[in-house]
């Protein structure tokens, strides 16, 4: 059945950078680290800077809430077999780009990495998994925790406080089954349908403001084309796979490769996207 609602990835793209709008994504992150967030400003996201218009695999948004944390939301539709290593890179990046040269460690920002992915990610069996760095004794197995000047100088009460925390949201994993407000929120990522009974923060305020129906007829039009150039990506990748089964993976990748160069997409969405080379994709 298709959804009620837009796609959260275009979403993001096209409405949740108006400021109109941040109570939707207000209420997700909330829902999801189970504390009320609000968010200060946008900022400029890697995909903002380096990518064209209607990049298809992956789509991020960094927001700095009211505390000057970062929270950088990212949505991946393909496999990546990397990702992991990605998600390490994008935090570490944040971390440099926003401390000044000259500045102390101490103005290091805290960064939520929020990753929503569409493809089966690692091997587990739940569709909502966190991840945050603390220290234990080797030998005897107790917590290193802040002295009691740190806590008072740096406002923690845990070193996990200081160190980047990532939620991974495998969505394709969610039963459909809505058994509290967060949940409502991955029914959403999921299906991109709000039902009238959904009261979770931020998706009171989506059920109206993302409503299809309520699109322009421009807006309209481009979501369409995102759609319908989504359905051919995968289509793409699954013809693709299919043929270059038995001719190994490097052909199979190489196949996506040139049936997407055919197409007229960038090189380095290409490249993004396959894992192949530079000079691979070049050559086709």
């Amino acid at each position: 059945m298709a959804g009620t609602h837009i796609r959260f990835d275009w979403a993001i793209k096209k409405l949740l950078r108006d400021k109109a709008n941040y109570v939707v994504l207000e209420g997700f992150i909330s829902e999801l680290l189970k504390e009320d967030i609000k968010i200060d400003s946008i900022l400029e996201s890697e995909s903002n800077r380096l990518t064209e218009e209607n990049k298809l695999n992956r789509v991020d948004i960094l927001a700095q809430n009211i505390k000057g944390e970062l929270l950088l939301i990212e949505v991946q539709n393909s496999a990546e077999n990397d990702y992991f290593h990605r998600m390490l890179y994008g935090v570490s990046t944040l971390i440099t780009e926003y401390l000044s040269k000259g500045e102390a460690y101490s103005k290091v920002k805290k960064v939520y990495s929020i990753n929503i992915v569409y493809f089966s990610l690692g091997q587990g069996r739940d569709y909502i998994y966190k991840g945050k760095i603390d220290f234990y004794g080797i030998h005897l197995e107790d917590k290193l925790e802040p002295s009691e000047l740190q806590k008072e100088v740096f406002k923690v009460e845990e070193v996990y406080e200081i160190f980047p925390e990532y939620y991974v949201l495998r969505v394709n994993n969610f039963n459909d089954v809505a058994k509290d407000s967060l949940d409502e929120w991955i029914y959403f990522l999921k299906n991109s349908e709000i039902k009238d009974e959904f009261q979770a923060k931020g998706l009171i305020q989506a059920k109206d403001n993302l409503k299809i129906e309520n699109l322009s007829t421009a807006e309209r039009t481009a979501y369409q084309k995102y759609l319908e150039d989504k359905r051919y990506e995968i289509s793409v990748i699954e013809s693709a796979e299919i043929t270059g089964e038995l001719r190994g993976r490097k052909e199979a990748k190489l196949e996506i490769a040139r049936v997407m160069k055919a197409r007229g997409i960038e090189i380095s969405l290409i490249v993004e996207t396959t894992g192949l080379n530079l000079e691979d994709v070049e050559k086709l």
